[in-house]
């Protein structure tokens, strides 16, 4: 979705940013997990595919995906690689374009070193409120 390209959501534990090319390499290898394609209902794809993926969920307008990043090892050092402190990501579904206020949220924290550390719990709460204050905006 466009309308978060150019967005950056900080928490405490995570940071929320838009799902660009630089990080479809570690997302492909991720979900070469049959695990993780069998709680997400995905298909293999290749790594040319997952590009073109990429690619469909900035233009979809129905569908706002954020990478969720470690916000510690983020903010521990400048310059460090947004794809380096990749854990998962967060979406955002509108189920009725023509009403706003319907959807639904999925997260996937990929990273199993990064689970039960409520990095998904904080995730889903941050675009929670970027959902609402972006419906706000709208109003």
């Amino acid at each position: 979705m466009r309308l978060n390209q150019n967005i950056l959501l900080l928490g405490k534990k995570v940071v929320l940013v838009p799902y660009t090319p630089e990080h479809v390499p570690r997302y492909h290898e991720w979900m070469k997990s049959e695990e993780l394609r069998r709680l997400t209902a995905s298909e293999p794809l290749t790594l040319e595919q997952e590009y073109v993926m990429q690619c469909s969920w900035q233009e979809d307008a129905d569908k706002c995906t954020f990478i969720v990043l470690d916000a510690e090892k983020w903010q521990a050092q400048l310059g460090t690689s947004e794809e380096s402190c990749m854990v998962g990501d967060v979406n955002l579904f509108l189920t009725d374009l023509g009403d706003p206020t319907l959807g639904e949220i999925e997260v996937m924290i990929a990273e199993p070193s990064c689970r039960g550390q409520g990095l998904g719990t904080e995730a889903v709460l941050v675009m929670m409120s970027y959902g609402g204050d972006a419906q706000t905006d709208d109003e």
